[in-house]
């Protein structure tokens, strides 16, 4: 018998690639299932009855996020409480809940699921908050995936910055490792990324050639209301599998 899953945040890139890879997963729209209305939450669970839920849904704008601040907490915490609650009655579930490389300070990079997180801004910040609910949680069977990737086709900024690096993939192949991982109904804190260190300059002439360079420290001057950013967000996994 096929697993039942339900899929948060169906809209969003990485949300649309396990869906073409699980057309059977179910996804609700904003209307069907509004993670900020736990009443809502609570009775798409009982009524759909999963056997899995993937929670991609979160808002993931970091400069907007030291803006909207309220919104990013009740979409990133809020909603995350909203959706673990709604399994307390169901400790079989088995839950997987994408979280980020921004939890970490940047300072170094390849970090492990071992290092300690340290956010750098608050995007980051409600998202370690998200972690710390699903590792607190009543279920048994929950998955912290933390990872760093893009859509593949052309970059959609003019520039790309040269001095920020990261083990990026792909969404697609994010969502196959996901899947891959929720299929062994693997448990715990697993990162998923790439070999191979670029910097977000190297990562955008893939697809845009003619894409400009750009600092960090020419990014500030130009937006001097701009959060700080993570610099580096590499990430290295102790379980080799994991790396793509």
């Amino acid at each position: 018998m096929a697993m039942k899953i339900l899929l948060t945040g169906g809209q969003g890139r990485l949300g649309k690639e396990i869906k073409a890879l699980y057309p059977s997963v179910y996804a609700p729209t904003h209307s069907e299932m509004d993670l900020l209305n736990r009443e809502n939450v609570v009775n798409v669970v009982e009524e759909f009855n999963p056997d899995l839920i993937i929670h991609c849904a979160a808002y993931t704008n970091v400069a907007l996020a030291e803006k909207n601040r309220e919104l990013c907490w009740k979409t990133n915490v809020e909603g995350t409480r909203n959706l673990l609650q709604a399994c307390a009655n169901r400790p079989s579930i088995h839950f997987t809940y994408i979280s980020t490389a921004c939890v970490f300070r940047g300072d170094r990079g390849n970090y492990t699921e071992n290092d300690m997180p340290y956010p750098k801004n608050f995007y980051g910040l409600t998202k370690l908050l998200g972690e710390t609910l699903v590792n607190g949680n009543s279920l048994s069977n929950w998955l912290i995936v933390r990872t760093n990737f893009v859509s593949r086709g052309a970059w959609p900024y003019d520039k790309a910055f040269v001095d920020r690096w990261g083990t990026y993939l792909y969404a697609d192949q994010v969502a196959k490792e996901i899947l891959t991982l929720v299929y062994k109904k693997v448990t715990g804190i697993v990162h998923v990324c790439g070999k191979e260190k670029l910097s977000m300059y190297e990562l955008a002439r893939k697809y845009s050639p003619s894409v400009e360079p750009i600092t960090l420290e020419e990014y500030y001057r130009l937006n001097p209301d701009s959060p700080m950013l993570t610099q580096d967000m590499s990430l290295k996994s102790i379980f080799g599998e994991n790396l793509i």
